[in-house]
């Protein structure tokens, strides 16, 4: 019995001092820009073992951090209409948000389940799971954790966005996530982006190129390949028209 005390308090105590060395890191992102994050290292991972492959492989790694004062207000407006329209005023979590993607999830894994007892010998696609992630825990999971849908990985994002809410300005968080963030294949950043889509530094988007660039994050891939997508020029008209309504921080 005493043996199995001193494994869990020898666990509680691992907890404790990764927590600490992720609020060290946070803190040290105060004045220190990260150099990459935990999603780009295993993105150059993947990309550099398919390369080693296949020898017809091309990629090229784009990314250049520039201050958040070379982006442009449009993409800021953009991103935050398009992925977190509460950003300025949330703590880091919205619970409510959580709660219904939680229920959106349940519903449609229901349903698939229904299917597949219905056609036991077709195949069911898996069900597309919604986080209802805020941009302060899509910049905890990319900086720090890794891509694994666990259980125990969501609850350490949900500490780490608190963590980041806490020590950083809304500023400085949306600069991180702008730099950082994935927008293609070895892609990364407002300026790598807008590069790549439209020959001009971050600084000179327009509104409506800022809003296709911010309708392609939840999909980065997939839109690359597809700029003639019907939806894309769609959901860019919403976003262009949301954008007005948006308080910077």
């Amino acid at each position: 019995m005493r043996s199995l005390g001193r494994w869990v308090l020898w666990v509680l105590l691992a907890g404790v001092a990764l927590q600490l060395v992720f609020l060290g890191r946070i803190a040290l992102m105060a004045v220190v820009d990260p150099q990459s994050t935990a999603f780009q290292r295993s993105e150059a991972w993947r990309i550099a073992v398919q390369s080693a492959t296949d020898p017809k492989a091309d990629w090229r790694w784009r990314q250049r951090w520039v201050p958040g004062e070379q982006i442009s207000p449009h993409l800021k407006r953009a991103v935050i209409a398009s992925e977190d329209a509460g950003f300025a005023s949330h703590g880091g979590v919205e619970w409510e948000a959580i709660q219904g993607a939680w229920q959106k999830n349940e519903r449609r894994q229901q349903i698939a389940e229904q299917r597949a007892a219905r056609n036991p010998n077709r195949p069911v696609r898996e069900p597309k799971i919604v986080g209802g992630s805020t941009i302060t825990q899509q910049l905890a999971k990319n900086l720090l954790l890794s891509g694994e849908r666990q259980l125990w990985r969501k609850g350490q994002e949900l500490v780490l966005a608190l963590m980041l809410e806490a020590l950083l300005s809304k500023e400085r968080i949306l600069e991180i996530y702008l730099n950082s963030v994935e927008w293609g294949e070895g892609v990364f950043g407002a300026e790598a982006a807008a590069q790549r889509y439209f020959g001009k530094p971050a600084s000179r988007l327009s509104a409506n190129e800022a809003a296709r660039l911010a309708v392609m994050l939840p999909s980065p891939k997939f839109f690359e390949t597809r700029q003639g997508s019907a939806y894309l020029a769609r959901r860019t008209g919403t976003i262009v028209a949301r954008m007005g309504a948006v308080a910077l921080p």
